[in-house]
Order: C-alpha cells, then sequence, then structure tokens
C-alpha cells in the first residue's frame, strides 16, 4: 500500500432538511486496512459511507477518490465503476438462486442483463475471480446451494464476497456483525481483516470487543462531527470519547 490516501473528505456537509448529518467534516483515511467508524446512533456514520458511495448528496465539500478523483455528487453506478463497492447492513442477495448464481451475477454485472447471466457462460477468469472469492468467504462447498437457505452469516459472507469478487479498492461495511453468533462475528472479522491486506475496507459498527480486535484504525463521530481518530487504544483513552460514546457501552 502506498502513502496516497483511499478518501480525501474536505469541509463536507449532507443536510437532510434542517438536520445536519455530516456537519463540515474534513478527514483523509488512508490506503489499506479495516478502518472503523464508530459512534452514537445518529452520529453520521452511515451518512458518510453514503456520500461516499453515491446513495447521497453532498450539500458542500468535496471527496477525493486516491487523490485523483472527485466523487462527490457522482452518480453511484459511476462510482461503482472507480472501485468503490458498499455492502448495506442486510444481506441483498437472489434468495431463490444458487451461491454460485450470485457471484456470477456479481462477478459480470455491467457487462450483460442480469436475467440473462444466470444462464449463460463466462471467462475464465472470472469463473476463476469465483472460485477464489468462495474460497476467501468460506463458501466454495456451498456453491450449488439456494442461497435463501444459508445461515445469517454465510448470507452476510456471500454478499462480502459478491462485493469484492470485482476486486474494488475500496468497500465500505455497515455493521456486518448484528445479528451473527459469537463463531460467525469471529470469521467476519477474519474475512474483513483478510480483505484489508489488499484493499482498503471501512466498517461502521457498534460491538467494541470486535472494533478493538480488528481495527486499523478507529475515527469516531458525534453529531455529524469527527470527534476523534487514532488507534483503538487512543480513542479508548480520549476522555471525550469516553465520555461521549465509550462510556455508555455495556
Amino acid at each position: 500500500m502506498n502513502s496516497i490516501p483511499s478518501i480525501s473528505i474536505k469541509d463536507v456537509v449532507v443536510s437532510f432538511d434542517k438536520f445536519k448529518a455530516v456537519n463540515n467534516v474534513s478527514l483523509d483515511f488512508p490506503e489499506g486496512g479495516v478502518q472503523f467508524i464508530i459512534g452514537p446512533n445518529g452520529a453520521g456514520k452511515t451518512t458518510i459511507l453514503d456520500v461516499i458511495c453515491g446513495r447521497v448528496k453532498a450539500n458542500s465539500g468535496t471527496i477525493l477518490y486516491r487523490n485523483k478523483y472527485e466523487i462527490q455528487n457522482r452518480k453511484p453506478e459511476k462510482i461503482v465503476h472507480l472501485g468503490i463497492t458498499r455492502k448495506f447492513q442486510n444481506p441483498t442477495i437472489f434468495p431463490t438462486q444458487t451461491v454460485y448464481e450470485n457471484m456470477k451475477l456479481a462477478a459480470c454485472s455491467g457487462k450483460k442483463r442480469s436475467w440473462y447471466l444466470f444462464n449463460s457462460k463466462i471467462s475464465a477468469a472470472d469463473k476463476e475471480a469465483i472460485d477464489f472469492t468462495l474460497e476467501t468467504i468460506s463458501l466454495r462447498e456451498h456453491k450449488n446451494k439456494i442461497s435463501g437457505g444459508l445461515s445469517h452469516g454465510q448470507k452476510q459472507w456471500l454478499e462480502i464476497g459478491m462485493a469484492v469478487v470485482k476486486k474494488p479498492e475500496l468497500l465500505l461495511v455497515d455493521e456486518p456483525i448484528a445479528g451473527m453468533t459469537s463463531k460467525e462475528r469471529q470469521k467476519t472479522g477474519e474475512l474483513l481483516k483478510a480483505i484489508g491486506k489488499e484493499r482498503t475496507v471501512f466498517v461502521v459498527e457498534h460491538d467494541m470487543p470486535f472494533v478493538k480486535e480488528f481495527a486499523s484504525s478507529v475515527t469516531v463521530m458525534h453529531e455529524g462531527r469527527i470527534l476523534a481518530k487514532g488507534s483503538f487504544e487512543d480513542i479508548s483513552k480520549n476522555e471525550e470519547v469516553v465520555k461521549t460514546y465509550l462510556g455508555h457501552q455495556e
């Protein structure tokens, strides 16, 4: 990984009516690793992901991707083509299709119409990428299983696999371990850490033991602003962070 920031946010404001969900935020996110964004409900965490991927529009400010592309207010499909992929909190898979068919659709998206992809042939390169990703997410032995029959954790892993099969540079993930068993949570953390060795991963999460174990860095938000940024050890010693957020954690 080089020293170019993955994302540089400068004076960004996102308002909904008169409420500023993101309030004049400026911040550089370095490239590589698993970078967590934490904070109370309504702090602006998910909105940061939304504005990066183009799901919501910035009222003002700039977002620079890899020190090269201004992406604020670009259409989501244009941002995806630059190498930014978003995984939402609830799995959005095709539950009546097999695991492999879901991966096939993700790998070939943008090349053909989705209804045609399920029955079409794919290139050797796409097949290799799918097989490698299925191995990474521990679903290779389940590739012919109808995805609706997977466990909650496996569905989350499948969607992560669908997000990374095209090798994006930046993966945005929103609360990936909600509803998981302890074993699934550990496996998810290990998966994100492995992905973060080759690309940058931003994760919004509330589970502090999970953040502590798997974070490369932590950004704390409160009321639409950046409260602190650093290692988990750094932010856990920050009196304002403890008073505002960590002191309320169970």
